[in-house]
């Protein structure tokens, strides 16, 4: 089976515990308006790879991974591609390679459900907390990302929770609250990120002659996510 790659990153430490190869796949439905990868969204723009040929690749590496390590599956949203993630992890594990999956929980198919039985661990953006925010900022319900994260519970998959910061729109103490509640519901959740939003992406939005909806916010205070970050790991 083949699929559509966007980039590899070699050697990462911030995509899942310890040392990982990052695989970026091309295709993502959303357009959130703090995304920092456009240059993902059409998965027509991708390299085709087959699911072997990716494994083979992080297996050099496996002297890099050590009990934590293994392979990423990011994108882009690797949901649109599951039966290929589903492959690449069934070989991955062949392989005695740890897998960990970043998503955004958009779709939970079939396809998806045989994925995630390959899913060692789960890398779950949760965008915002409240309907509204979701619609507004991303263009999707909040009812798909929660649906995916009430099964990685049900099936207790071991889940990080993610969110990006972005001062106006989410970092305030009743969205960190609201976030603390979701985590404290979800026993699969076992470690909770904040992100701060970041703007290096303008050159990409540049050169691809959009605009980058964000980019007249600023950048979030080592102060702010200090101060969220308190609030959610005060539990």
């Amino acid at each position: 089976m083949t699929g559509r790659v966007h980039s590899f990153q070699s050697l990462g430490t911030v995509d899942g515990p310890g040392v990982r190869f990052v695989v970026f796949l091309s295709g993502c439905p959303l357009r959130c308006k703090c995304c920092h990868n456009p240059d993902t969204w059409d998965i027509n723009a991708g390299i085709e790879y087959s699911a072997a040929e990716i494994v083979k690749r992080a297996a050099r590496y496996k002297d890099y991974f050590g009990n934590e390590g293994g392979i990423t599956i990011s994108g882009g949203e690797p949901l649109m591609q599951a039966d290929f993630c589903r492959e690449i992890f069934v070989l991955a594990h062949e392989e005695g390679i740890n897998t960990c999956l970043d998503t955004s929980g958009i779709s939970l198919s079939d396809s998806v459900k045989e994925l995630l039985s390959e899913t060692d661990r789960v890398l779950l953006d949760v965008k915002y907390t409240t309907d509204e925010d979701y619609r507004e900022n991303v263009g999707c319900s909040m009812e798909g990302p929660m649906r995916f994260l009430a099964y990685l519970n049900e099936k207790s998959i071991p889940a990080t929770v993610r969110q990006v910061i972005i001062p106006t729109v989410n970092d305030t103490e009743e969205n960190a609250k609201a976030l603390r509640e979701i985590v404290k519901n979800h026993p699969c959740i076992d470690k909770t990120e904040l992100l701060p939003f970041r703007k290096i992406c303008q050159t990409k939005y540049d050169s691809m002659g959009i605009e980058f909806p964000f980019g007249h916010l600023p950048e979030p205070t080592a102060e702010k996510m200090a101060e969220l970050n308190a609030l959610i790991n005060d539990r």
